[in-house]
Parts: C-alpha cells; structure tokens; sequence
C-alpha cells in the first residue's frame, strides 16, 4: 500500500530560499509526487525549475496540462496559472484567482485533498498573507498530513502563522526537518487509503465551481453560501459567505475566492487606490481653478476672477485632508509591519 505519496507544498516571500533548502534535503529516491506553488508574479517567467534543479537530483520542470502524474518527479507551478490534480493528471489552468493569486496555494491543496485524500501531505512554507490555510485544513479533514515552517524560523513568518491559527497541524518543524518527515510519511503505509471523512459538501462544490474547465459545468447559481451583500475585489459582481466551521469564505459568480483575511487586505488596497484617485482629482481640479481665475483676471472680470480663487481654495483644503488621511494610513501601516502584527 502507499504512503503519503502526494506532497503538496506553498510558500509565497522568501518562497526561493526555502524551497531551496526543502529540495536539497529530500532523497534523491523519494517515492512521491511533489507539486510546488509559490506565489509569483505573471511575467516571472520559468527560472524557478532550474533554480530547484540545482539543489537535488529528483527531476524538477513546470508541468504540461494533462500530463501524467507520475512519482519521484518535482512539478513546479506555471507562472500565472494555477496547478490543480484531477482524474491522476496535472491540471494547468487559468482559472479564477484565489486570495488575489494565480497560482494559488489553496486551489492546489484544496484539489490535491478532493482527488487524493487521506495519501496527501500539505506543506505551508515562509510568506505573508493566508493562502494555504483553506487547503490545509481540508487536507487534514480528509486523513492527510498537514506539516507547517515553524514561524519562529520562516523568513516571512505570515503564512505558518495563518497556517496555524486556522488548524492543529500534524507537524510544526524548521525546514531543515520537514524533508526527514516527509520521508517517512512516503514510506510509511496507509492501512485506509480512503478520506476520513466526505470532503464537505460546500468546499466540493467550491472545487468545481473555481475550476469549470476541470469539474463539471457549475449550475445557473452558486450552490453554496449565502449573499454576502460584498462585492468581489476582482471582478465586482456579488460575493457569497461560505461558514467553514467559523471561519468565513467568500466566493464570487465567476469564481473568485478569498478568505476573511484576502478579502480584508484587498478592500483595504481598494480604498488607498480610491483614495489617491480622488487625491489626484482634487489637485487637477484647484490647479484648474487657479487658471481660470488668472484667465478672467486677465480679462479684468473680477468677480469670475473671485469665484474661482474661492473654489481653488476650499478644493486645495479638501486634497489637504486627504493628503494627510492618507499619510496616516501610511504610517499606521508601517508600525503594524513593523510589529509583526
């Protein structure tokens, strides 16, 4: 019988050096499927296989989608397109992003514990934001192994730290010992090969409404959740709630999910660009003020003159307040990063 056969691994700032690191320390033997997302951005290009090639001698490349899974073989996420495991093959798509990212951390996890179950083990490495919290506890939910980066040693503590506080995970371990566990999780046999538990009904049917090119059609509407009264970030149609035993989801129509914290983090940028733009507006407009008032004062029009030095002034006040919310905002968040917190 096999072991834990499917390792599934994430990581996002200081992604390289860890994953660096992890492969260099895995046997050369390993019999075991790696599939690795790192959060990048989409003009990145494919440097990250050669990169990973260097520290072991498992065969590292980005996949071809439909290719066959195959074992002692390291597949590396396409920049800009998610990894996903269905019907024994590598998926590669350009689906919906998940918490603002393509690739996407949870669409692997969350596919890999849909088609594989309890013969998977998630790995949660060095990054900022949630991205893997999801997929790992249905990794765990379905009889997987769910190992984090201790935060005390990650480059970038964020994602173990979210990773942690979302679920009890099998393991917490520096880098340096995640491949000795991953090892011994390859080659220990499952008695029960099969899910602990059915994968729950809401997540499915996540799954297959995320990914319409891989699942079933999606029907007319989103079989799960509730109306949020939340637009989506992305694409700015509704969101919909998902409970995942008290800790909230949201997805949109065309697919687009976040966690609690993605969506949070992305209405926050939402509101800094809204800010600006309406900083910026502000400026234009005292600017255009003030030549208007010099144009009629060179006509000698006066009171033109007068109207438009008044709408100058009381806009220059307005772009001052905003200027100064938005360098509080600045400074706020600089202390909060700077606290860790």
């Amino acid at each position: 019988m096999a072991g834990r056969d499917i390792v599934v691994v994430g990581a996002s700032a200081g992604g390289v050096e860890t994953l660096s690191r992890l492969m260099a320390d895995l046997p050369e033997d390993l019999p075991a499927s790696v599939f690795v997302v790192l959060h990048m951005a989409p003009n990145t290009g494919t440097a990250l296989p050669r990169i990973l090639a260097r520290q072991t001698k498992i065969p590292v490349d980005h996949p071809v989608d439909g290719e066959a899974i195959r074992p002692n073989r390291i597949y590396v996420a396409v920049p800009d397109r998610h990894l996903v495991l269905s019907g024994g093959t590598v998926r590669v798509t350009r689906g919906p992003k998940e918490n603002g990212h393509r690739p996407s951390v949870d669409t692997l996890f969350c596919t890999a514990a849909a088609e594989y179950g309890a013969r998977v083990a998630g790995v949660v490495l060095s990054g900022t934001g949630g991205d893997g919290t999801v997929g790992l506890r249905a990794i765990h939910a379905q009889g997987g192994a769910a190992i984090v980066q201790d935060p005390d040693e990650a480059l970038f503590p964020g994602m173990p730290q979210r990773a942690l506080a979302g679920d009890h995970p099998d393991f917490v371990a520096p880098v340096g010992e995640i491949a000795v566990v991953l090892s011994k999780l390859a080659h220990d046999e499952l008695y029960d090969q099969g899910r602990s538990t059915p994968l729950p009904g809401a997540l499915a049917a996540e799954l297959r409404w995320a990914n319409p090119e891989v699942e079933a059609p999606a029907p007319t509407d989103p079989p799960f959740g509730s109306p949020s009264g939340f637009t989506c970030p992305e694409c700015h149609g509704g969101l919909w709630e998902i409970d995942d035993g008290g800790l909230p989801r949201y997805r949109c129509r065309v697919g687009h999910g976040f966690s609690a914290e993605s969506l949070f983090a992305t209405q926050g940028s939402d509101v800094e660009v809204a800010m600006w733009t309406a900083y910026r507006a502000l400026e234009e407009r005292a600017a255009f003020c003030r030549r208007l008032a010099e144009r009629a004062r060179g006509r000698h029009a006066d009171i033109t003159a007068q109207h438009f030095r008044v709408e100058a002034d009381e806009v220059a006040r307005q772009a001052a307040v905003l200027r100064g919310l938005l360098w509080s905002r600045g400074r706020e968040r600089e202390a909060s990063e700077g606290s860790g917190t």
